[in-house]
């Protein structure tokens, strides 16, 4: 089973890439109800290993083209993300390590497997996805678009992604530059 989950998260973060024309130095929140992969109800059964094959699958395909990772952590710890310290300088650091029930097995996972992490309250991400209904949108750089991807679920999770864009100022004749992010 974890083999099917750990293809199915690099085919949709490889997809994001190019849907959201992310690169090096970009972010992408990320959400994940390890409950919700395995098909119970968000926040009831967290699965410390799930997290773990989670981020590591998600890590291997971003770190690779040098995008950081933004976890976020569950509702007990108001949301917030774990991301290496290098892509959030000068950013308001919280004092908080995420546990399986408090922050979460994804949260956890990035927080153990990250070279130098730092709990932050909020971020202005680049993407975001979104497994299991974890509400990520708040994380994402206005303006926020769906990205439809091929991939529709994890396990038993619903995926959703997003990307953001710049925003179009102007009346209906304006000229819009589509290749901006």
């Amino acid at each position: 089973m974890y083999e099917d989950i750990r293809n199915s998260l690099k085919a949709a973060a490889e997809e994001l890439c190019e849907n959201a024309k992310l690169s090096s130095g970009d972010i992408v929140a990320i959400g994940c109800s390890t409950s919700e992969v395995m098909g119970e109800k968000i926040g009831t059964s967290s699965v410390a290993e799930l997290g773990e094959a989670i981020y590591s699958s998600l890590s291997e395909v971003f770190s690779s083209k040098g995008i950081y990772i933004a976890a976020q952590c569950c509702e007990h710890l108001n949301r917030a993300l774990i991301v290496e310290r290098e892509a959030v300088p000068g950013a308001y650091i919280c004092n908080a390590v995420p546990q399986p029930k408090a922050g979460g097995s994804f949260a956890t996972a990035a927080y153990k497997a990250m070279k130098n992490p730092v709990a932050v309250e909020a971020i202005v991400a680049d993407a975001g996805m979104d497994i299991g209904d974890t509400l990520i949108g708040m994380h994402v750089r206005p303006v926020v678009v769906p990205c439809r991807l091929s991939v529709k679920k994890i396990g038993e999770a619903h995926l959703v992604c997003a990307r953001s864009r710049a925003k179009f100022i102007g009346g209906e004749r304006a000229h819009y530059d589509d290749n901006l992010k």
